[in-house]
């Protein structure tokens, strides 16, 4: 009765807070706007961080939620600062929580699994600025590797990625040598102090080097993952042959993207994963309190809740596969181990900023002398020919029809900027449900890059013929 009294005190502060949050984020999403907040328990959750406890009917009286929640959006420092940046007092964040506990959902508690942080296990090589970083092998050895192929992993993962599920076997009819690793401050590799997208790549090359990759070499890229394989592209063309991009993400506030393509990608995210990328535009510390009560918990959750997915049907039910989910607790196991929020952030801000490049940068192309006397007449004196710029292998993407973590629409940004690159259409097929634990889609995917298997090379003593290891696509 008291609580119905105070919310009803409350309520013209209420509807000013929730207007002026509503505006700030629309106004914050740039070019991705549409939509506003249609459920009253995203205050709580994505602004004092007690998340799903609250919005998945976590249970508990609405007592002890007004405590704590009263407790938490005090104690949080900088939750009071995002407040006060939009002028939003404290009490109706707290009302907006309370209001929304007893709402007819089912309260009750399910048996939720530990994180169990494993032994150190990896292999570590040490790079030139003194930092080590762990990295893990699938296929053939290095003498016998007809090709060789490096995966950067995405957000919340780890070098136990890759294309998960794939078989030994498979690597070995196509004499494929499958290397993944570590990004810095996750797994077992050490942090990097100022990390961009151009050290990553950076980081590449010395790994490639450090296990005895001296040819040039393909690059996988999976969902955010693929930020990583688009700057491999751009900063060392040199030593990549080709590019495989499974469901590849780009930056989401990217200036060349039209209007109807960012519609069309925004709207197929939930609101909550909307906010976390705002967040980790202009408040990124605020995404520390998210991820220690997710994923840094402590307890493991479903993938589509722990990273604020929509799903479609094929995902949904590859999820609920055991072996999805013992190959996924372990990944994120893996991938916390070291137990700080920094790298996490660092990766949502980085797929979010400024890339310092354009995929259009990509797009092979002949770069003559500017006008003007001065270059005219260096260039004549020097009898240079024009510079060829960009990434001039092939770039092949796998993108499912009902993906609604990268929506097609990012794909077809990418198509339009990127004629060259070869788009495989997956009618009906989700985020998840082509590139795990799919074997006749492993092997549709490693024939498209290296033709018919043609199994390891033979000995250490044949070298791999220049023209093979540079195109080897049929």
């Amino acid at each position: 009765m008291r609580t119905q009294k105070l919310l009803k005190h409350k309520k013209p502060e209420i509807e000013v807070a929730n207007n002026k949050l509503k505006r700030g984020w629309v106004e914050g999403q740039g070019k991705g706007g549409g939509g506003i907040f249609d459920d009253r328990c995203w205050v709580a959750t994505e602004l004092t961080g007690m998340g799903e406890a609250l919005c998945e009917g976590g249970g508990g009286g609405v007592g002890s939620l007004n405590n704590g929640l009263y407790t938490e959006v005090r104690k949080n420092k900088v939750s009071k600062l995002f407040l006060s940046r939009f002028d939003l007092p404290i009490y109706p964040i707290v009302f907006f929580a309370v209001l929304n506990v007893n709402n007819g959902r089912d309260s009750s508690v399910t048996r939720v699994k530990k994180v169990h942080i494993h032994p150190p296990s990896a292999t570590r090589i040490l790079l030139p600025d003194g930092r080590h970083m762990a990295y893990h092998e699938q296929g053939v050895p290095s003498d016998k590797a007809r090709y060789s192929l490096i995966a950067p992993h995405g957000f919340l993962s780890s070098r136990f990625a890759g294309l998960p599920g794939i078989k030994e076997s498979l690597l070995e009819d196509f004499g494929v040598r499958l290397v993944t690793y570590d990004l810095p401050g996750f797994g077992e590799s050490d942090p990097h102090p100022k990390r961009n997208l151009n050290s990553s790549a950076l980081d590449m090359v010395h790994l490639a080097n450090a296990v005895g990759v001296s040819e040039k070499f393909w690059v996988l890229g999976f969902s955010s993952g693929a930020m990583h394989a688009w700057a491999a592209l751009k900063y060392i063309p040199d030593r990549i042959v080709g590019a495989a991009m499974l469901a590849p993400m780009v930056n989401p506030y990217d200036s060349s993207m039209t209007k109807e393509e960012i519609s069309k990608t925004w709207e197929k995210w939930v609101q909550r994963r909307k906010i976390k990328y705002y967040l980790a535009r202009r408040f990124p510390k605020l995404l520390t309190f998210f991820y220690r009560r997710t994923f840094l918990s402590g307890k493991h959750g479903q993938i589509d809740k722990w990273l604020s997915l929509s799903l479609g049907k094929k995902d949904k039910d590859v999820i609920e596969r055991p072996k999805f989910e013992e190959f996924w607790h372990r990944d994120v196991e893996e991938s916390i181990r070291q137990l700080n929020t920094k790298p996490f952030i660092e990766e949502a801000v980085l797929h979010v900023s400024d890339w310092s490049f354009k995929l259009s940068d990509l797009r092979e192309r002949k770069k003559c002398p500017g006008k003007g006397i001065f270059p005219w007449l260096k260039f004549m004196y020097s009898q240079a020919d024009c510079e060829l710029t960009g990434f001039p292998g092939p770039i092949h993407i796998w993108q499912g029809t009902d993906d609604q973590v990268v929506p097609p629409a990012m794909t077809d940004y990418v198509a339009r900027i990127l004629p060259s690159a070869v788009v495989h259409k997956l009618p009906d097929e989700g985020h998840f449900s082509y590139f795990f634990f799919c074997d006749e889609c492993h092997r549709q995917i490693l024939s498209t890059l290296f033709g018919n298997p043609k199994g390891p090379l033979p000995s250490t003593n044949q070298p791999k013929f220049e023209d093979e290891a540079q195109h080897p696509w049929p």
